[in-house]
């Protein structure tokens, strides 16, 4: 093979390259996760050139939930019971925001899965996640030094105002370093760059942290490895600032996986650098930080509020949903509709914004949130098998997304990064 037809093959792993490798560009511009919405369209342009198309098992139930999340679109404009709120502009944007989103993701899956091996390597994938893993890396880091850094973005000037002051579209368009929340009982900082919210950083690093072992350590050399061990390193200090209890338990339920599934050596390895790892960490000033955020578990009445009122709204359309998320009347504390001089805590939080599953049952109903988990599930089952470096770790990938689904979001670009470990197990059954 010549230099010409290395490089000739080679271009058409473009999108994902700039996707991942030029994030921050993206997350600068504006754009952050909808860059998968503007790079869809180039994926799309390729994968019409080699028709016929491959498919991967399993797709006929994410090609559903889409299907279902058209249909949901038939309730936007109904109200459930206990909720309040106009149907406008706001609602419709949202919706197809979502929609395009969803759309697009199914065209990356199939645009990673018929891209050859010459053309992008599993490695090379890999790689490039490893290279937004650092990045998200830098982003935890700006956000505890540095957490009121902020900026207009390009696209939110030229943005009309009734998009840009869309909550939802303002989280997406408008980069923060962090997320100032009151946790610990005062003001903290929750790294968030350069994602859209905390939680979506939280699930984000640790999916990342996965493949950056697998294509900086597995597979690299004694200097990558010595990389890897500092930047694992420094990546311990926003997992501890962003308070997140879910990554916590991720973390914890991807190092009980490892040792599980991998044998030998290895494991006696991983228990050992694992052990010596919690001896530093308990002599650091993080672990206080950890033991307070543990004694302050002041979302779970919050949580427990949303996710008991997303029921019951969803309950009046079990079947497609509402198309979008609803305003709940009051909150945890009070029965009233918003702040006052005497409950400055007051508000309307959003059902489903406590975890995809949540999000999918108020949007799509009980039948949306089915196909979603049946779709990871088969996941897990039809590759388990696979004992490579990267069958296991995609297979990691997809036992966190049923965990995060009851406490994060999965849009925008957590479920971007699903899907596409989703496409290396795919890609891996025929690499």
């Amino acid at each position: 093979m010549t230099v010409r037809d290395t490089r000739r093959d080679s271009r058409a792993a473009w999108p994902i390259g700039a996707l991942l490798v030029g994030y921050p560009v993206w997350w600068a511009l504006g754009f952050g996760g909808l860059a998968v919405i503007v790079l869809a369209f180039p994926m799309a342009y390729i994968l019409w050139r080699r028709r016929p198309i491959r498919l991967p098992r399993g797709l006929g139930l994410w090609v559903l939930l889409l299907a279902g999340y058209l249909l949901s679109a038939l309730m936007l404009a109904e109200m459930p019971q206990d909720t309040y709120g106009e149907f406008g502009a706001g609602r419709i944007v949202g919706y197809l925001m979502r929609l395009a989103l969803y759309v697009s993701l199914l065209i990356m899956v199939l645009y990673l899965g018929n891209l050859t091996e010459r053309e992008l390597p599993q490695l090379r994938l890999v790689r490039m996640l490893g290279v937004l893993f650092v990045t998200t890396v830098a982003g935890g880091l700006l956000g505890v030094l540095f957490p009121s850094f902020a900026f207009t973005s390009p696209l939110e000037r030229v943005l009309p105002g009734w998009i840009s002051g869309n909550a939802f579209v303002q989280n997406l368009i408008h980069p923060t370093a962090a997320q100032i929340q009151k946790v610990l009982g005062h003001a903290s900082p929750r790294p968030e760059a350069p994602f859209e919210w905390a939680n979506a950083w939280g699930s984000n690093l640790s999916v990342l942290l996965i493949w950056f072992v697998v294509g900086w350590w597995v597979y690299g050399g004694p200097r990558r490895k010595a990389v890897t061990a500092v930047l694992v390193a420094a990546a311990a200090v926003p997992v501890v600032y962003s308070l997140n209890r879910g990554l916590w338990i991720g973390l914890g339920l991807a190092a009980l996986y490892v040792v599980v599934r991998v044998g030998g050596r290895a494991r006696l390895a991983i228990c050992a650098a694992g052990a010596l790892g919690a001896v530093v960490f308990v002599a650091s000033p993080l672990a206080d930080l950890v033991v307070q955020r543990l004694d302050n578990p002041h979302s779970n009445d919050i949580r427990a509020f949303t996710v008991s009122a997303t029921i019951e709204a969803a309950e009046g359309s079990p079947i497609i949903g509402y198309g979008n998320t609803r305003n709940a009347m009051g909150n945890h504390r009070t029965i009233t509709t918003g702040k006052t001089d005497w409950c400055r805590e007051c508000g309307h939080p959003p059902l489903g914004s406590d975890g995809q599953l949540w999000h999918l049952i108020i949007t799509q109903g009980f039948v949306g949130a089915a196909l979603y988990v049946a779709f990871f599930l088969g996941a897990i089952r039809r590759y388990w098998p696979d004992r490579s470096p990267v069958g296991l770790a995609g297979v990691l990938v997809m036992i966190l997304v049923l965990l995060y689904m009851f406490v994060y979001d999965g849009l925008v670009t957590p479920l971007s990064l699903y899907l596409i470990s989703f496409a290396l197990l795919w890609r891996n059954t025929y690499a």
